[in-house]
């Protein structure tokens, strides 16, 4: 396998998928900036957007952890 072949499979590697848990992190900084925001101003409509928002990053950041357990050591990029 080339090596150009191995690194457009880099997405569904172990450090892509490390990668993708870490962006989802700070994704974490901008739905407590919107939470204090919402609950300072009083706003239920932005709350709620914060907390859809917030279980979104909880799915989306579960199903990287689920695929990062099934690909195990099948790792195309540790040979």
């Amino acid at each position: 396998m080339s090596k150009i072949e191995k690194a457009k499979g880099w997405k569904h590697s172990k450090p892509g998928l490390w990668l993708s848990i870490g962006t989802s992190a700070f994704g974490v900084l901008s739905i407590v900036k919107d939470v204090r925001k919402a609950r300072s101003e009083s706003d239920n409509l932005l709350l709620a957007n914060a907390v859809v928002g917030a279980a979104a990053l909880a799915t989306g950041t579960l199903l990287l952890v689920r695929e990062l357990r099934r690909l195990g050591s099948d790792d195309v990029l540790a040979d």
